[in-house]
């Protein structure tokens, strides 16, 4: 079944390791054979990977649009997800960690990548709530002053 992309103008996607981006129009491909498809904005350039979560994103994402290095860029996922396990007690994110793990273990980078934006969503909610409580909590600080 082939796969159908509808690309905004100018847009720009990874196809097995080359940049394409549309044209100035609207357009609409159809992938008639399996291909690795990352869209622009699922895209992460590793100065983006600056958060636990988005450094296991990262790797997976590389495992995903090239086979070469696999063996090394595994090790990185598997370090970066050791580390972020440890730290996290919530227990649907570490389902969804070990449900990624194996996702990667099988070669299903693009189900991995899926799994892994719910890890960065939880994440940056966490951290969110955190810098909120911070910002309150210095706020609190200068009105007791």
């Amino acid at each position: 079944m082939p796969l159908k992309l509808s690309l905004k103008p100018n847009e720009k996607i990874v196809l097995n390791g080359a940049v394409i981006q549309n044209g100035d129009r609207r357009t609409t491909m159809l992938l008639q054979n399996k291909a690795s498809v990352l869209r622009e904005k699922d895209i992460m350039q590793s100065h983006e990977a600056n958060t636990p979560a988005r450094r296991i994103y990262f790797p997976v994402m590389m495992m995903y649009l090239s086979s070469d290095d696999a063996a090394e860029i595994y090790n990185e996922f598997a370090l970066r997800m050791t580390e972020f396990m440890s730290a996290v007690r919530h227990v649907p994110i570490l389902e969804e960690c070990v449900a990624i793990s194996r996702d990667v273990i099988a070669g299903e980078y693009y189900k991995a990548l899926a799994r892994c934006r719910k890890v960065i969503d939880f994440e940056s909610e966490l951290l969110g709530n955190v810098n909120k409580s911070i910002s309150e909590g210095s706020t609190k600080g200068r009105d007791a002053a």
